[in-house]
Order: C-alpha cells, then sequence, then structure tokens
C-alpha cells in the first residue's frame, strides 16, 4: 500500500504552525484543571478552537453538559478524533489529560486541512470524565461512535508503549447486615456484620492466588459500625475488580459474589453485592492502526515498543469505544520510567518541554493516521477485518 507523503509533510507543518496556540491550550487546562463531569472552561476552550477551523460543533452530546462533537466533511470513511480533559481531585493534570486534549486539537485541524476536499469526514469527540465516571461509556451507549470507522487517541506516560494494555473493570458495592447488640450485655442477641465483612476479605486473599493474569481484587471499608460498643448491624465494602477481558471480568463478578454469600451463610448475616457504576470493558486494541500510528510516531522521533509482558497499568473508559469501533490508545512518554502517573511528578511533566515535544510528535502521528484511513479504503477494510477477528476470537 503506498502512502500518500505529500498529505503527511502538510499535516506535519500545519502541527509546526500549530505549536504554539497548542502549547497556550495545554498549559491553559493544566494551570486550571477541573474534575469529572465539571470541565466547562476546558470544552469551552476546546470547541472554540475547532469552530475557528471551521468544525461544526455541537455541545451537551448524549446528556452530559461538558462532552461535545466537532465534525468536518461528510460520510465514511469517518475518523474520530477522542479529547480528554478532566483532572484529578489534588493532583491536577497527574494523568496529562491535558497533552491528550492538545494532541487532539492538534490532529483535528492539521489532518482537516490536509484532506481538504477529500471524500469522508473527521469527527472530534470530547470525551469527559475518564478519571471518574466514564463519560467514553455514556457517549458510545448514546451512538456517538456508530458511524465511526475508527477511533484514534494517545496517553501521556512513563513509556513509549505502541498499545495499551487496559484491562475490563468494575467495582461492587458488599453489604452485610446483622444485628446489633450489646457486645458483653448481651452479646448472644448480636450478628456481627463487621465481622463477615472481614471475613470476606480473607477470602478474597484465597482467591486472589488462583486469579489469572491481568485479574485482580482489591478492596475498602466503607462503613463499619457507628460505635464500639454496639455490635455492628451493617458493614460495607467496596471492591475493584480487574480482569484482561470483559468476559474473564464477568466470571471474576461470579466468584467474588459466590465468596459474599458464602460469608454470610456461615456468618448468618445476609449480603446484597450491587455494581458501583457502570464498569468498563477491557481495552482492544487495533494492530492494523496502531502499527500505522507506532510508524508515523517513529517519522516524528519517537519509537514506541509493545507493552511489557505482564504489566497492566489500569482501566479506561475507552475500552467501551474499542468493542464496538476499531481503536489506538499508544503511550508517549513524558518522564522518566521510574516515575509514575497520578502523582506530583507526573503533573508537573505535563507542563514540561518534553511534554511539549511528545504533544507535537503525537498530534502529528495521529493527523498522519487519520489521512491514511481517509485516504485508503484498504486500511480501513483491513482494521475491520482485524477487529472482527478479534471479536470472534473474544479478544
Amino acid at each position: 500500500m503506498e502512502w500518500d507523503d505529500e498529505l503527511h509533510e502538510r499535516a506535519d507543518e500545519r502541527v509546526e504552525r500549530l505549536d504554539e496556540r497548542l502549547w497556550a491550550v495545554a498549559t491553559a487546562l493544566h494551570e486550571h484543571p477541573e474534575l469529572s463531569y465539571e470541565e466547562h472552561a476546558a470544552a469551552g476552550r476546546l470547541t472554540r478552537e475547532l469552530a475557528e477551523d471551521g468544525f461544526e460543533v455541537e455541545t451537551g452530546v448524549a446528556g452530559l453538559p461538558t462532552a461535545f462533537t466537532a465534525r468536518a466533511g461528510a460520510g465514511r470513511p469517518c475518523v474520530a478524533l477522542l479529547l480528554e480533559y478532566d483532572a484529578l481531585p489534588g493532583l491536577g493534570h497527574a494523568c496529562g489529560h491535558n497533552l491528550i486534549a492538545a494532541a487532539g486539537l492538534g490532529a483535528a485541524l492539521a489532518a482537516r486541512e490536509a484532506l481538504a476536499g477529500s471524500p469522508g469526514s473527521l469527527l472530534v469527540v470530547g470525551c469527559p470524565a475518564e478519571e471518574r465516571g466514564g463519560g467514553k461509556v455514556a457517549l458510545a451507549e448514546a451512538g456517538v461512535f456508530d458511524e465511526a470507522d475508527a477511533a484514534l487517541m494517545v496517553h501521556p506516560g512513563v513509556h513509549s508503549w505502541s498499545w495499551a494494555p487496559l484491562t475490563a473493570h468494575v467495582e461492587l458495592a458488599v453489604t452485610f447486615h446483622g444485628r446489633a447488640a450489646h457486645p458483653t450485655g448481651d452479646p448472644e442477641a448480636g450478628i456481627d456484620a463487621l465481622a463477615a465483612l472481614i471475613q470476606l476479605f480473607g477470602a478474597m486473599s484465597a482467591l486472589r492466588q488462583r486469579l489469572p493474569a491481568g485479574s485482580h481484587v482489591q478492596g475498602i471499608i466503607t462503613h463499619g459500625g457507628e460505635a464500639t460498643n454496639i455490635v455492628p448491624d451493617r458493614a460495607e465494602g467496596r471492591f475493584g475488580l480487574r480482569a484482561l477481558t470483559t468476559g474473564a471480568l464477568e466470571r471474576l463478578v461470579e466468584d467474588v459474589t459466590a465468596a459474599a454469600q458464602g460469608t454470610a451463610l456461615a456468618t448468618g448475616t445476609k449480603v446484597d453485592v450491587e455494581r458501583a457504576g457502570r464498569g468498563y470493558a477491557h481495552f482492544r486494541d487495533n494492530p492494523v492502526l496502531s502499527g500505522r500510528f507506532t510508524e508515523h510516531l517513529a517519522a516524528c522521533g519517537i519509537q514506541a515498543t509493545p507493552p511489557a509482558p505482564g504489566v497492566y497499568l489500569g482501566s479506561s473508559d475507552v475500552g467501551d469505544v474499542s468493542i464496538r469501533v476499531p481503536a489506538i490508545h499508544p503511550f508517549v512518554a513524558i518522564t522518566a520510567a521510574e516515575h509514575a502517573d497520578h502523582t506530583a511528578e507526573f503533573a508537573a511533566a505535563a507542563a514540561s518541554p518534553r511534554a511539549r515535544s511528545a504533544m507535537l510528535a503525537s498530534a502529528a502521528a495521529l493527523a498522519r493516521t487519520a489521512i491514511d484511513l481517509r485516504t485508503h479504503p484498504a486500511l480501513v477494510s483491513r482494521a475491520w477485518d482485524c477487529f472482527r477477528e478479534q471479536e470472534r476470537n473474544g479478544r
């Protein structure tokens, strides 16, 4: 397949011209971080930038006030570029979403200019609440990606990896119900709900020993009683579950639920197990597309490798997009590997000169990948063929 180097060069040149403008966006978001579903200034800034370059903007998408779409062109192939912009409580942009927004914006503006007059469309999707709430889940369920042929985004990190090992995730709220009593005056009348919850933690320790790679259970106690002189009649815990695939996660949910029910039977309590929120599907990388992106990123000066075996970085609502449409979610390093995201050090790195270089390279590589999809129907077909094969194989 022969690629259009002239269009790639046009996109590169536009990204270079956009340098100051994109960095101004990245730093503005960094200096004024907004939490999930509160990203009003970020969404406003991004939509103004897109409208200024001729995109047709729609706000409040999927009933989310800080979600938006911006379109250029019409029909298919339709390439979606995903922008994130929420921050973390107390840490600001310690996950680098300010860079995701700026890189995606740059890719959209550069690809639109390079592709002027070409068939197909660009769809920029403003995705709130990745850190808490799963904005992309709501957007996907509302049909935002139904006509897309690819969904592209890039995430800053401590490694440059060509794809992201992101697991399926859900939280379970477990509530044990017992019977209150005085622990010394009438102990026989009491049924200790907290003791049951603690016993469940022991069962989780045994469960962990037989979990496959990529699966994980982590719990906390959210309520353990009211006073030390009252046998707790209610105890609540929250358990975060992760697994390599959504199917494996469902099996893990069944295991944890069975353990809670067995604990209740053993302790004379009653138990309720409920899902807390929607949860996230696992991320399904499309190697046809991530391979193209990785080549373009290398041309922009950054070498990305496959992820380290056995390392699972967490979960993201982009998984719910990736099970609907061919998608990529590579990582591009903005700091040394000994650091970690969701830290004050990473927040500082998200406004560093290295972050600026990574943002510009990512924007150019994303724009080039979008151009390839818009100008090569065979690439779109290959990406969909790969997607359907993964679907058939349960990956």
